[in-house]
């Protein structure tokens, strides 16, 4: 389990070299000599996320920058999850294997709130508002009787 911190950067981007932010965030080493790093966009990844050079490998592409985000950050907290609970098997302290598991519900838990975002923000996307009201309303009266 190794957690990176990685960052959105501005600096001098694009064919017109133009101060701007950067399009995939990296850790500050990766940073150093490149732009400055913008500390309130700090997330955190495995390790396994980073390219060579510590840059989060974009493994996302719809039309809407907002959702590959999230959807990068759903995976990412996914794949820290899993490390999680890698470790806790193979953890022979009890201790830490319940912090483990703690840990990973809560990554988990997370990913899920974070999926019901990208959901709504899909549905906001749609070019047939209607067809979403229906659901949604059809989704209200649902009763578990």
């Amino acid at each position: 389990m190794s957690d990176a911190y990685i960052y959105y950067f501005i600096g001098p981007h694009g064919p017109n070299r133009k101060k701007s932010l950067s399009a995939r965030p990296a850790t500050l080493e990766a940073i150093k000599g490149r732009g400055k790093a913008v500390m309130e966009s700090q997330i955190v990844v495995d390790h396994t996320e980073l390219d060579e050079d510590g840059f989060l490998v974009a493994a996302v592409g719809s039309d809407s920058p907002e959702i590959d985000r999230i959807t990068a950050q759903i995976g990412s907290l996914e794949i820290r999850a899993a490390s999680r609970d890698d470790e806790a098997i193979d953890s022979t302290d009890g201790e830490q294997k319940y912090m483990l598991s703690l840990e990973s519900r809560e990554l988990r838990k997370q990913a899920r709130i974070l999926k019901s975002r990208r959901a709504e923000l899909m549905a906001g996307e749609l070019s047939y508002p209607s067809d979403t009201m229906e659901f949604m309303r059809f989704g209200t009266m649902v009763t578990s009787e």
